[in-house]
Order: structure tokens, then sequence, then C-alpha cells
């Protein structure tokens, strides 16, 4: 029975603290993001490679030459989303088009995923605004998740594990008296 509970106790703790190691390795409020600035940040030129940072009630772009900030509390909307892209780009992509019997469309058919946010938010003067940046895939839901928690808004709210299992009533079924 001892030799038992020394092999059973420790796998039950284990399963215990499990929750709390996967969220002391969730990301951090200053932890840096790798992103691509697609377009949108003023002063910052379009596909320019950098780190997001959610620091000081700020939104923290910055590149080897640039920076920018946006105040979170100014972010009218932030969508996620997912897309991909193609594996051979640039140069090298071109050139496949020139490959025989169809083999460069063959090859634009390999594709990696990444993950796309996209803000919109409002400057100084109260003019409207947008920027759109792709990110290794996992990374947009959780900057939309802290830029939320610290006072930004939505038009598309997060999916909750409560909202798909409790699902709205029928509202055209009659009620029984």
């Amino acid at each position: 029975m001892k030799l038992f509970l020394m092999r059973v106790f420790p796998g039950v703790l284990l399963l215990l603290f499990n929750p709390l190691v996967l969220s002391s390795v969730a990301q951090q409020p200053g932890e840096n993001v790798g992103v691509v600035h697609v377009i949108g940040l003023a002063g910052v030129k379009p596909k320019t490679k950098g780190n997001l940072k959610i620091e000081d009630g700020k939104l923290q772009f910055s590149a080897s030459k640039t920076k920018a900030d946006v105040e979170i509390t100014s972010l009218q909307d932030v969508v996620t989303g997912n897309d991909s892209q193609r594996v051979f780009r640039g140069t090298i992509g071109t050139l496949t088009m020139f490959a025989p019997y169809g083999g460069g469309r063959f090859l634009s058919l390999f594709r990696t995923k990444l993950d796309t946010l996209t803000i919109q938010y409002r400057n100084s003067d109260g003019a409207l605004h947008g920027a759109i940046f792709t990110m290794p895939v996992g990374k947009a839901d959780t900057l939309k998740n802290l830029l939320l928690a610290q006072g930004a808004h939505t038009s598309i709210p997060m999916h909750s594990d409560s909202a798909i299992s409790n699902p709205r009533p029928d509202e055209s079924k009659e009620k029984k008296p």
C-alpha cells in the first residue's frame, strides 16, 4: 500500500498543480512579441518588422529606427484573425512562376499560418486611424486579452466556454403557461 501511495501521490500532485504551471508560462504584459507592421501606424513604413509591447497603458511598436505608441484607452476596436502566407516569397517566389508544367503554382500552395491583429484608434486630435500587424500563431489572442483588460474596446468579443455550452434559447418557441 505504501509503495502504491508513493507512486500515485506525485502523479496526483502534478495533476492538481498543472493549471498553475501553465498560467505561469503565459505571456506577461511586458514581454515583446515579434510582429510585422503591415500598414497603418504614422511614421512607420509598411512591412516593417519589429516588436509589440504593452507597457504603461500604451501599445508600443518598436523597430530598429522607428517607434510608435498608441494609448490603450484610445483603441476603439481590436480584432484578431487567422491567415496564411506563401512560404516562397520575394524574388524566389517570383521566379517560381517560371517553373515548367505548372510547378510554380504548385509551390505557391505551400503556406505558413499566422495571426493578425487589427486595431482602430483615435489620435490626440480625434482622427480615426487603423493598423494591421501579423505575428506567429497564438500571439494575437493573448495581446487582445491584455489590451481588453487595460481598457480597449472590441466589436467582436472573445469566445468563452460558457457562451458555447449555454447557447441562447430560441425566442420563437412558445412559452408554456
